[in-house]
C-alpha cells in the first residue's frame, strides 16, 4: 500500500515535467523574413510548429497547442542546410583508426548499413550545425579506389540520411539506406596511380584499360548474380539460403534505391550511364570534376548531380584557374539538377560556403540555395519531409541575422524536427576558454 502510494505521487509529480516535454518541439517562430525555397518569400511572417511538424506558415498565424513563441523581429528564417555527402558520424579523428569507420575488407559490401555505425556524441556533429546543417548523407565509403592492397572496393555499403540532433542513430535517422554508395571503376586509377611512388613500373594504357574491363565484368556479374538470388527468392525454393550481401542488392536492382555513383571524370560519367541503362538502376552521378560533353546526356535521362567541393585546385594542369568554381553552372546550365556535398567529416560544415564560391562564378543563388535544401531533399528521396518550409514537413529550420551562405552572417537559432538544439561546439567552448584567459 506504501509503495502505491509512493507510486501516485511520483506519477503526479512527473506529471508536469511529461507535459513540459511534450511541447519541447511545439513553437511559434513570428516576425520573420520567410525563406520557404519552395515559394515566394514572406516579408513578416510567421511558422507554427506542433509536435515537431510545420502546423502553419502565413502572415497571420497564432499560437496553440502549448507552443512556445520566439519574436524574431529582423531576423530570416530558412530550412536547415543539408550536406548531401559526407563520413560524420562515422569519423573522429583521421589519424586515429579506432575512430574510423568507413571502407571494409573487399570489393563489394552492400550490406554495410551506415546509420548502425553512426556516434550520436561525435563532436563534429555540433561543428557541422554550427553552419546551419540540421542533416546530412552519412556514407560507408572514404572514396579511397585502393593502394593500400587487396581488391578495390567497389560498393561500400549504404548511405543513410540523418538529422544531426538526437540520443540515438534511430532517432536521428531521416532515412535509413538512402543510397548505395558505388565506386565506379576508372582507368588508371587504384594501385597503378602509386606504382611511381613504389618505385614500381606503371602499367600500359592497353594494361589498364584491359584491367578495367574485367572490372566492369565482375560488377555485371555481382549484379547477375543478385538477379538470380531475388528470383529463387520469390520462387519460394525449399533449399533457398539467405544472403545477406545479395539481400541488400535488392532494391537497387529494384529501383528502389539509387547507387551513389563515384565518377570524377568525362568518360566515367559516360559509362556510368551506360551501365545504368544495361542494369536497369537508379543512379546519382557524386563528386564529378568535370562536365565535359556529358550534360545533355544526364539531362536525358533525368541523372542528379551531388558536387563535391568547389574549393578545390583544377583536375587537370591546363585547366582554367577558376574550372571547379565553375563546375556547379555548367551543370545547372546543362539542366541538371545538383545538390552540394563535402564527402568528408572535417570540413563537412563548410557546405554553404562551396555553394557561395559557385554563386560568385555564376550559379544564380536561389539556385544555389535550393541546391543545399530542397534539391537535396528530394534526390536523396526525402523531399516529402524536409528542405523546405511547408505544412506538414519536419520542422527543421534555422534562425539567421542573414543569408546563411555568408560566413559573417550568425545562425542565432536552430530548430531540428520542431525542437531547438544548441549552437555550442567544441570551437565555441576553445573560443570561451581563451576569451576568458588571465
Amino acid at each position: 500500500m506504501k509503495s502505491a502510494h509512493l507510486l501516485a505521487i511520483s506519477l503526479i509529480c512527473l506529471a508536469p515535467a511529461l507535459l513540459a516535454g511534450g511541447d519541447d518541439n511545439s513553437v511559434l517562430i513570428r516576425n520573420v523574413v520567410i525563406h520557404p525555397v519552395t515559394s515566394p518569400d514572406i516579408p513578416n511572417g510567421s511558422v507554427l510548429v506542433i509536435d515537431g511538424k510545420i502546423a502553419e506558415v502565413g502572415m497571420k498565424v497564432s499560437a496553440r497547442g502549448g507552443a512556445r513563441v520566439v519574436d524574431g523581429h529582423g531576423l530570416h528564417l530558412y530550412p536547415g542546410l543539408i550536406n548531401a555527402a559526407t563520413n560524420v558520424g562515422l569519423a573522429e579523428i583521421g589519424a586515429l583508426r579506432d575512430t574510423v569507420d568507413l571502407d571494409e575488407i573487399g570489393p563489394f559490401n552492400p550490406e554495410l548499413r551506415a546509420e548502425i555505425a553512426f556516434n550520436p556524441s561525435s563532436e563534429h556533429i555540433a561543428v557541422t550545425r554550427a553552419s546551419g546543417i540540421t542533416s546530412v548523407i552519412t556514407l560507408p565509403g572514404s572514396g579511397a579506389r585502393g593502394g593500400r592492397g587487396g581488391p578495390a572496393p567497389v560498393i561500400t555499403g549504404q548511405g543513410a540520411l540523418m538529422h544531426l540532433d538526437g540520443w540515438t542513430w534511430e532517432q536521428m535517422a531521416v532515412k535509413p539506406g538512402a543510397v548505395m554508395d558505388m565506386l565506379f571503376p576508372q582507368i588508371g586509377g587504384g594501385s597503378s596511380r602509386y606504382a611511381a611512388v613504389s618505385g614500381g613500373q606503371a602499367p600500359s594504357f592497353e594494361e589498364q584499360e584491359k584491367q578495367y574491363r574485367e572490372q566492369l565484368k565482375r560488377i555485371g556479374e555481382f549484379f547477375e548474380e543478385a538477379r538470380r538470388y531475388e528470383r529463387a527468392k520469390n520462387a519460394g525454393l525449399a533449399d533457398f539460403q539467405r544472403d545477406v550481401r545479395l539481400e541488400a542488392m535488392l532494391p537497387v536492382i529494384d529501383g528502389k534505391q539509387p547507387l551513389f555513383m563515384r565518377a570524377e571524370r568525362e568518360r566515367m560519367i559516360k559509362d556510368s550511364v551506360e551501365f545504368a541503362e544495361k542494369e536497369k538502376v537508379k543512379i546519382i552521378i557524386a563528386d564529378p570534376h568535370e562536365i565535359g560533353r556529358t550534360g545533355p546526356l544526364l539531362k536525358e535521362h533525368n541523372i542528379p548531380v551531388v558536387l563535391g567541393k568547389t574549393f578545390e585546385l583544377p583536375m587537370h594542369d591546363d585547366d582554367p584557374y577558376d574550372a571547379p568554381y565553375t563546375l556547379p553552372n555548367e551543370f545547372y546550365k546543362a539542366g541538371v539538377e545538383i545538390c552540394f556535398g563535402t564527402f568528408d567529416v572535417e570540413f563537412a560544415r563548410n557546405v554553404p560556403f562551396e555553394a557561395a564560391q559557385a554563386v560568385a562564378f555564376g550559379l544564380p543563388h536561389d539556385i544555389a540555395l535550393k541546391a543545399l535544401t530542397i534539391n537535396s531533399a528530394e534526390v536523396l528521396g526525402a523531399g516529402d519531409r524536409i528542405g523546405s518550409i511547408e505544412k506538414g514537413k519536419s520542422a527543421d529550420l534555422i534562425l539567421t541575422d542573414g543569408d546563411p551562405m555568408q560566413a559573417r552572417t550568425t545562425i542565432k537559432q536552430m530548430f531540428i524536427a520542431g525542437r531547438e538544439v544548441s549552437l555550442e561546439s567544441r570551437h565555441t567552448r576553445e573560443y570561451e576558454k581563451w576569451l576568458a584567459r588571465p
